[in-house]
């Protein structure tokens, strides 16, 4: 696991090892700054973590400044509390949403979990041919209609469908809208009062899939879904490609919602459970002995 995590932060490490290529037991305050700046930290962030902090930092006062960021009240909710358990997966086109929709998908096979996948984003026919292309892969069953179809429509069938099949795992795809568009806003409130009025309570969980290398844009779009329909919790793509991954600190600080996932990759078997102590603790093996 700790593995795979590493991989999504390669590039973060390489970076953070061009400016600081000889690790240290102790580092300035000010050195401690540019790898933090490097990495894609906020800089207000910043400033916050190196308040109190002795001009020599050592591994354990860098790690307890770090870790502070991920302490905020949070509602887990898991993916086995109902069943069928319905999530909605929301973001805006190109942050690898139908990718992460299949990986999802495959984590909860390889719990031994039954998966029904429904194509709720109606507004491009590619999208319902990738997400039908991903279930095909996987042998997973879907509900899908053409383009420009009702898809709270999708929603409705998809949940009385799992139902009746005793599916355990439902995960319903959305168009990516932005939140200046007030009619697809409109659109993706219908679907979750649809999802209510086909099961009570659903969907259980609202998942945003942020791009992690967008910086503040991503949590821009994450506060405009969360004020459309509440969010419970975000995904993070992309950081394998690039060196920012500080942004998931200035995410976890802007949004504080829970970050379930981190994807690893482009295969549906690159996505894994985002834990805060094993993320700071990648990012300081580049800099402490």
């Amino acid at each position: 696991m700790l593995g795979f995590l590493k991989k999504a932060f390669g590039k973060t490490s390489e970076a953070i090892h061009e400016i600081h290529p000889k690790k240290k037991s102790k580092i300035s305050k000010e050195e401690f700054e540019d790898i933090l700046l490097e990495s894609d930290v906020n800089y207000e962030l910043i400033e916050r973590m190196l308040e109190g902090l002795p001009d020599t930092i050592n591994r354990v006062q860098a790690f307890n400044t770090m870790i502070f960021v991920f302490q905020y009240d949070i509602e887990w909710i898991e993916a086995g509390s109902y069943i069928p358990f319905v999530e909605m997966i929301v973001g805006v086109n190109g942050a690898g949403k139908t990718t992460t929709i299949a990986k999802l998908a495959k984590l909860y096979q390889n719990q031994d979990r039954t998966v029904m996948l429904g194509a709720g984003d109606t507004f491009r026919a590619a999208a319902i041919e990738q997400l039908s292309r991903w279930a095909s892969k996987l042998n997973i069953p879907i509900i899908s209609t053409k383009q420009g179809h009702d898809p709270s429509a999708v929603v409705y069938d998809t949940i009385q469908s799992a139902q009746a099949k005793g599916i355990q795992n439902v995960i319903i795809d959305t168009a990516g809208r932005l939140h200046t568009q007030s009619n697809l806003s409109e659109e993706l409130k219908k679907m979750v009062r649809i999802a209510d009025k086909s099961l009570k309570a659903t969907p259980h969980r609202k998942l945003l899939i942020l791009d992690g290398t967008q910086g503040s844009s991503a949590i821009n779009q994450a506060k405009a879904f969360d004020e459309i329909i509440g969010i419970d919790g975000i995904i993070i793509t992309k950081l394998d490609g690039t060196a920012k991954g500080g942004a998931v600190l200035s995410i976890a600080d802007q949004l504080k919602m829970p970050i379930y996932y981190m994807g690893t990759g482009e295969t549906e078997d690159d996505l894994v459970r985002f834990k805060p102590n094993d993320y700071v603790n990648i990012i300081l093996d580049e800099i402490f002995k």
